[in-house]
C-alpha cells in the first residue's frame, strides 16, 4: 500500500467514509456538497511526506566551467559573470548539481527545489548586479546559459527520478526583467489607480478588476492607458520569449512599488516588468509555459514566487488549471506551494483556501520557530503558533502539506540568526541550538525545507546576497571571513563534508520519519508548554495503528522535566529519536519526561492507544466571523471525550450542505471562507465526530451570521495639516467584488459634503481640493462602504487646513557628500548634506558642484538612515543614480509628498 493510499484510507475510520460514499451530491459555492453531514477522512496527500533541499544553482556546484559567462564575453558588465562580487554570477550550474546528487540524498531529500532557472536578463546596470538568482527572466522557454542546457535540465530531472527524487521549479508570474521603460523617465514614482486610472483605447476610464478573472479584456493603447507611456530601448523589442511579452499593453505600467496597499499588487519591484496578470491574456499565457514545463521535462511541482503581489483571481485559474493538466499528464503528486511572506495566519491560509492553491511557505513556523530555539522564546508562545494551524483547515488541504523552513535566500540562513542572537554563545550552543531548530523542524508537521549550505553551518551577516555564499571554494571576502557552525572549516575550500555534524543530524533525522511516517504527517496534538523557556510536547499519531508518538523539546540551557499527558495509559514508549530511555506511562496515561538542554527526544509507544467504546458527544459552540478576516467564519466544536478523535465541519447557506474541513487534534475549529457571501447572511453549520473504532455521532446545528464589512479611515492621519491636495483613502474588510465607498467631508460647524466616489479595487480612495480651507481651520473627514444592500460608515477623522507638514531635516547623502565637504560619503549627519525648504513650492532643495563621474545618492529625514527613500521615492529603497559627463552644478529637489528628488543641471 503506497503513501497516499496509506493516509487516505485509514483503518477503523475508513469504514465511516465508504458508508456514505453513497450520498447524492450537489454543488454550492463551487463546491461539492451533500444532503447531510458525515465524518470525512482529514486530508493527507502524498505532498505531506517531502523534504526538500533549496539550492540557487549558480552557488552549488560548478559543473562545466564553459558555461560560467554564459556566451556572453568576458566583460562582467555584460556576461554577469564576476567570482569576486557576490552580486554576480559565480559559475554553479546543472551540470553541478547533477554531479553532486548523491551528497543532496545523503542528507535524506526527497525534493530537489531549484531557485528559477530560465534565461535572465545578465545584468540589470541600473542595480549594479546580476541575474544569478534566476529572477530576472527574459526568456521563459529555455534554462539560463550560465546554468546550461534545456538538455542539461533533462538529465537532473531524469537522475533525480532514477533515485526515486522529484524536482520542483521555482516560477515567477508576478513580473519579468527590467525591460520596459517609461517616456516620462524610467523607475518612476508609483501612480494610483484613482489619480489615473486605465483607460481602453477609445479614452474610457474602467477597472480592471471586474474584468480579472473573466475571458475578455478592454482593448488597451500604449500611448494613452497608463499613467506612463511604456517604451522600449531600440533593439529590445523582442527581448522577451513567449512573443506575447513583448507586447507593453500586457504590463501595469503605473510606477515603482512601495510594496504596500495597491501599489503591492500594482507596481514594478525597483523598476521590474510588472505584468498585468488580471488580463486573461497574461494567464492563458502563464499556465501554457508552465504546462510545457510539466509535459516536457517532468517537473515534479512549483514554488511559487511573490504571490501576494498578484491578484486573486489570476491565482484561482492558474492553480485549478495547472494541477488539472499535471494530473492529466501522470503527476498525480503535482504539488504547488506559494511565496507569501508574511506571518498572519488569517493573510496566509488566504492563498489555499480562497485561492485554490495547495500550500504556502510558512513563514510563520520560521517566526516562531527562531524565536523558540534561536532566541530561547517561551514554549507555551510556541504552541500557540500551532494552534493556529486551523486557519488552514479546509476541505483539501491543512497545515500538514506546508513547507516549513528556518532561513532562505532572501531573509537569511538559520546560522546567521542563532549567531545573532546569541553573540556570547560558544560553538557547542551554537550548534546545539542549530540542530533543536532541524529538530523541530523534522519532527512538527509539515514538509520540511533545509536551504543548500545550511546543513554544513552556512551563517552570513543577513540576507539576499549575505545569504548566498558559493558551496565551492569562493573568492569573496564577505564570505570567507565568516564563521561555519560546527565545523573549522572556511569557505576557501569547497564544503560537502558528509561528516559534519548538522549534516549528520539532518540526515538522522530523516532517517526517523522515514522509519515512522506518523513523525512526519501524524495527527499533531499539543500535550504540554512551560510558560517560559523550556519544554514543549506534543503527540503524532498513527491512525493507520492507531499508534501514539511523543516528542518533547527543550529550548532552556538546562535540562528539563515535564509531566506530559498522553492518550496511552500505561504504556512503554520506547526512544526512537535524541538521547533518551525508555518512559512508560502511568493509568492516567501520564508521564514524566526529563529532556537535555538544547535537546529533543522522541518515543514511539509500544502498545496501541485503547479502542472508544462509542462515538463521544460532540456540540458546535460558536460560530461568528474571525476577529482577524471577517472574510473567513470561526467555527468551534466541543467533543466529550480526552482521546483520539476526528471532526468534521459542514456548512449550510442554501438547500444543501457544504464540507469545509475536518480538524484532527484539539481544540476542534476551522476558519470557514465565506467571502463569496453577501454580508447578513445566515450559515449554518453542524460538526461530525469520529472516534477510532469507526463510531461516529452529529451535533446539532448551529447558526453564523456573514459579517457587514468594516471601514476605517487610512488618510488623513488624527491632527494632520492637509495642504492643497490631501489623498482620502479608507480601508475595506472583507473586499468584496462591487464594493463601493464614498467620502465626506465637514469644513468647520458646516454641513457634511459628498467629495467622492471610489470603486476601483483594491485601495479606495481620492484626492481631495483643500486649497481654499484657511489654516487652521477643522476638517472632519469620514467614509460610508457599499456591499449589496448594505452600507457602514466609518468613524470620523478630524484634521486640519494648512500648508501640510514637512520633515525637520531632510538630508541628500550619498557619494556626492565627499564633493560637498562632507569628509565622507554617505553621510546623512553631515550639516553640507542638508537641504533647504522652499515654504511656496514645499520642496527642499540643495545644489552641488560635482565633476564629472558617476554618482550615486539617496534622501535621509532627520540626520539618520532610520527613514530614508531611494529611486521611485521607495522608503529603504534602491540608491539613485547619477552620470555627469562634464563638472556640473547640480540642483537636487526633493518633494516629501511625493519623496521623489529630481537632479536638473547636470552635463
Amino acid at each position: 500500500m503506497n503513501q497516499r493510499t496509506r493516509n487516505r484510507a485509514p483503518l477503523a475510520i475508513a469504514a465511516i467514509v465508504l458508508a456514505a460514499a453513497g450520498i447524492a451530491t450537489a454543488t454550492i459555492l463551487g463546491t461539492t456538497s451533500h444532503e447531510s453531514p458525515h465524518a470525512m477522512a482529514p486530508t493527507r496527500a502524498a505532498e505531506t511526506d517531502q523534504n526538500f533541499y533549496f539550492v540557487m544553482a549558480d552557488r552549488f556546484a560548478n559543473g562545466d566551467t564553459s558555461n560560467d559567462q554564459g556566451g556572453l564575453g568576458s566583460d562582467p558588465m555584460v556576461s554577469g559573470f564576476d567570482p569576486t562580487n557576490a552580486g554576480f554570477y559565480q559559475g554553479g550550474d546543472l551540470k553541478g548539481i547533477s554531479n553532486k546528487l548523491d551528497y543532496i540524498q545523503g542528507l535524506g531529500t526527497t525534493a530537489i527545489w531549484l531557485t528559477p532557472s530560465f534565461t535572465n536578463k545578465a545584468v540589470q546596470v541600473e542595480d549594479q548586479s546580476a541575474g544569478y538568482h534566476g529572477y530576472w527572466i527574459t526568456d521563459f522557454t529555455h534554462v539560463d546559459p550560465h546554468l546550461g542546457t534545456n538538455e542539461d535540465l533533462a538529465a537532473l530531472v531524469n537522475a533525480a527520478h532514477d533515485r526515486g527524487m522529484k524536482v520542483y521549479f521555482d516560477i515567477i508570474t508576478n513580473h519579468t526583467a527590467d525591460v520596459i521603460g517609461y517616456q516620462e523617465g524610467d523607475r518612476t514614482a508609483y501612480v494610483s489607480k484613482d489619480e489615473r486610472p486605465y483607460t481602453d483605447a477609445s479614452g474610457q476610464p474602467f477597472d480592471d478588476r471586474t474584468y480579472a478573472g473573466g475571458s475578455d479584456f478592454p482593448t488597451l493603447d500604449a500611448a494613452t492607458s497608463f499613467p506612463y507611456v511604456p517604451v522600449l530601448v531600440p533593439g529590445e523589442e523582442n527581448a522577451k520569449t513567449p512573443a506575447w511579452l513583448n507586447d507593453v499593453t500586457l504590463y501595469h505600467n503605473r510606477g515603482n512599488s512601495t510594496f504596500t496597499g495597491e501599489d503591492s499588487q500594482y507596481g514594478d519591484f525597483s523598476g521590474l516588468d510588472d505584468l498585468f496578470t488580471e488580463n486573461p491574456v497574461v494567464v492563458d499565457g502563464m499556465i501554457s509555459i508552465y504546462e510545457t514545463w510539466i509535459k516536457d521535462f517532468g517537473i515534479d511541482g512549483f514554488r511559487i514566487d511573490t504571490m501576494k503581489h498578484v491578484d486573486d483571481a489570476f491565482w484561482q485559474r492558474f492553480g485549478p488549471e495547472v494541477l488539472d493538466f499535471a494530473h492529466k499528464n501522470g503527476k498525480e503528486d503535482f504539488f504547488m506551494f506559494g511565496e507569501v511572506f508574511d506571518t498572519s495566519r488569517a493573510l496566509t491560509s488566504h492563498y489555499t483556501t480562497t485561492d485554490d492553491i495547495q500550500a504556502v511557505l510558512d513563514f510563520p513556523f520560521q517566526d516562531a520557530a527562531r524565536t523558540y530555539a534561536s532566541k530561547g522564546g517561551s514554549a507555551q508562545s510556541l504552541a500557540d503558533f500551532f494552534a493556529g494551524d486551523d486557519w488552514y483547515t479546509d476541505a483539501d488541504s491543512n497545515a500538514y502539506q506546508l513547507p516549513t523552513f528556518l532561513g532562505n535566500h532572501d531573509m537569511g540562513r538559520i546560522g546567521g540568526f542563532i549567531e545573532a542572537d546569541n553573540p556570547k554563545a560558544t560553538d557547542g550552543e551554537l550548534l546545539a541550538r542549530d540542530e533543536l531548530a532541524h529538530s523541530l523542524m523534522y519532527l512538527s508537521r509539515g514538509n520540511p525545507v533545509v536551504y543548500y549550505g545550511d546543513e554544513q553551518g552556512f551563517t552570513g551577516e543577513g540576507g539576499d546576497k549575505a545569504a548566498r555564499q558559493p558551496m565551492f571554494a569562493t573568492q569573496i571576502p564577505d564570505y570567507l571571513s565568516q564563521d561555519l557552525i560546527g565545523t573549522d572549516a572556511t569557505q576557501g575550500q569547497d564544503t560537502y563534508d558528509t561528516s559534519q555534524p548538522l549534516y549528520e543530524t539532518i540526515n538522522e533525522l530523516a532517517s526517523v520519519t522515514a522509519a515512522y511516517p506518523a513523525l512526519r504527517d501524524g495527527a499533531q496534538q499539543p500535550r504540554y508548554a512551560d510558560s517560559g523557556s523550556g519544554i514543549y510536547a506534543f503527540s503524532r499519531i498513527d491512525r493507520t495503528d492507531n499508534r501514539e508518538y511523543l516528542v518533547v523539546v527543550n529550548n532552556a540551557t538546562e535540562p528539563k522535566t515535564a509531566q506530559v499527558p498522553t492518550w496511552s495509559p500505561s504504556t512503554r514508549f520506547d526512544a526512537v529519536y535524541g538521547t533518551a530511555h525508555a518512559i512508560t506511562t502511568d493509568d492516567s496515561s501520564s508521564v514524566s519526561v526529563t529532556v537535555p538542554p538544547l535537546s529533543v527526544v522522541a518515543y514511539r509507544a509500544a502498545d496501541l492507544m485503547p479502542l472508544s467504546d462509542a462515538a463521544p458527544a460532540i456540540e458546535v459552540t460558536a460560530a461568528a466571523p474571525a476577529a482577524d478576516a471577517p472574510d473567513r467564519m470561526s467555527v468551534t466544536a466541543a467533543v466529550g471525550a480526552d482521546a483520539y478523535a476526528e471532526v468534521s465541519f459542514w456548512a449550510k447557506s442554501g438547500d444543501n450542505w457544504e464540507y469545509i474541513g475536518t480538524d484532527d487534534n484539539a481544540p476542534y475549529q476551522v476558519y470557514h471562507d465565506v467571502s463569496a457571501l453577501d454580508p447578513g447572511t445566515t450559515v449554518e453549520y453542524a460538526a461530525v465526530v469520529a472516534d477510532n473504532n469507526g463510531h461516529s455521532a452529529t451535533s446539532a446545528t448551529l447558526t453564523g451570521v456573514v459579517a457587514d464589512p468594516t471601514i476605517s479611515m487610512s488618510s488623513p492621519k488624527v491632527g494632520a495639516t492637509l495642504g492643497s491636495s490631501p489623498v482620502i483613502s479608507a480601508v475595506v474588510s472583507p473586499g468584496r467584488p462591487g464594493t463601493s465607498v464614498s467620502f465626506e467631508r465637514r469644513v468647520a460647524a458646516g454641513e457634511w459634503e459628498t467629495i467622492g466616489t471610489d470603486s476601483s479595487a483594491p485601495a479606495y480612495s481620492m484626492t481631495d481640493d483643500a486649497s481654499g480651507i484657511a489654516a487652521g481651520t477643522d476638517v472632519l473627514y469620514r467614509a460610508i462602504v457599499t456591499q449589496g444592500d448594505v452600507t457602514v460608515q466609518s468613524t470620523a477623522v478630524s484634521a486640519r487646513g494648512g500648508a501640510a507638514a514637512q520633515p525637520d531635516e531632510v538630508a541628500l547623502p550619498g557619494t556626492v557628500n565627499s564633493a560637498m565637504g562632507c569628509g565622507e560619503d554617505w553621510a546623512p549627519a553631515c550639516d553640507q548634506a542638508q537641504m533647504v525648504l522652499d515654504p511656496a513650492t514645499s520642496t527642499w532643495s540643495i545644489t552641488v558642484d560635482l565633476p564629472a563621474g558617476d554618482y550615486q545618492y539617496k534622501i535621509a529625514i532627520d540626520r539618520s538612515w532610520d527613514l530614508n527613500y531611494g529611486a521611485g521615492g521607495v522608503p529603504n529603497g534602491p540608491n539613485i543614480t547619477l552620470s555627469l559627463t562634464a563638472d556640473s552644478t547640480v540642483t537636487f529637489t526633493y518633494d516629501d509628498a511625493t519623496h521623489l528628488v529630481d537632479a536638473t543641471g547636470g552635463a
